[in-house]
């Protein structure tokens, strides 16, 4: 069972509060300490009871950590991952928790001396809201979180943090950065694409009647367009190659309309709910 005296957390949003608020239900910490850039997040992280301890100062949060989880904008991560293994005590462990991999283990690995403190992980679990207003200590309960050693990661380093996320209540999987990134870019990046694609192409005057279904896949266009644009450009090629696979089968899907084979039109729609109903739920 992971157990720490300091956890420190930089960017303490919906993930980074979530995360603060299952340690201190499972006491697994002895002081959660939130580093961010607005006093006014951090308050609200406070109130929460997410972290016990804020400050604006990495070199402060982390001054005393034996972990440290970067939960801030991918586009962020590198540098201050690299920034936390400059400051944070030399025994202390490094990890994130973007939805890239790849860019980010590869700049770590590129930028710091020691880089076999830090390994990378992406929990598979979230909201479209953010802000810790939002977090949830239940939040990696019975959830996935890929964690991804690359080349320069120590074993102990891997290990530790795959602990650490278990003790959350997590289910871990190890995979390489690369790998990562050409999943998540068809199960994560894509359905938020083709998410937003519908929500955008639907008229505004026929909104009043959207019912379950347009609702249900629409729900995670809703999330920070920022963020999902930084998602974007780190993972460009496979989210292509997602996105092409897509289009080929729309393709085929819309052929099968033009000539009314409603045959085709079937097996299309039957071959996607045996993909659909594999996943159990």
């Amino acid at each position: 069972m992971f157990s720490a005296q300091n956890v420190a957390i930089i960017g303490v949003g919906l993930i980074g509060g979530s995360i603060g608020l299952a340690l201190e239900e499972r006491r697994l910490a002895g002081e959660i300490v939130g580093v961010g850039r607005r006093q006014a997040s951090l308050d609200k992280a406070l109130a929460r009871g997410a972290i016990g301890r804020a400050t604006t100062d990495i070199a402060a949060g982390v001054a005393g950590a034996d972990l440290v989880i970067v939960a801030t904008p991918v586009a962020e991560i590198v540098e201050i991952v690299c920034r936390a293994l400059a400051l944070a005590p030399a025994g202390a462990l490094v990890t994130d928790a973007g939805s890239t991999k790849a860019a980010i283990c590869d700049g770590v690995a590129a930028q710091s001396s020691d880089s076999r403190r830090f390994v990378g992980s992406h929990p598979l679990a979230g909201d479209h809201r953010t802000g810790a207003e939002h977090a949830r200590a239940n939040l990696f309960a019975d959830k996935t979180v890929v964690v991804t050693p690359g080349a320069s990661t120590a074993e102990r380093t891997t290990s530790q943090v795959e602990e650490f996320w278990q003790s959350l209540g997590a289910h871990v999987a190890r995979m390489a950065p690369n790998e990562h990134d050409q999943a998540v870019a068809a199960t994560s990046h894509l359905p938020h694409l083709v998410a937003a694609a519908l929500a955008a192409s639907t008229p505004a005057k026929w909104l009043a009647l959207t019912a379950t279904g347009w609702a249900d896949t629409t729900r995670v266009a809703g999330g920070d367009p920022t963020l999902w644009t930084q998602i974007f450009a780190q993972n460009t090629p496979d989210l292509l190659a997602a996105l092409d696979r897509l289009v080929a089968t729309l393709e085929q899907t819309r052929e099968s309309l033009v000539a009314a084979d409603w045959t085709q039109t079937e097996e299309h729609l039957a071959r996607a709910k045996r993909i659909r109903d594999a996943l159990g739920n």
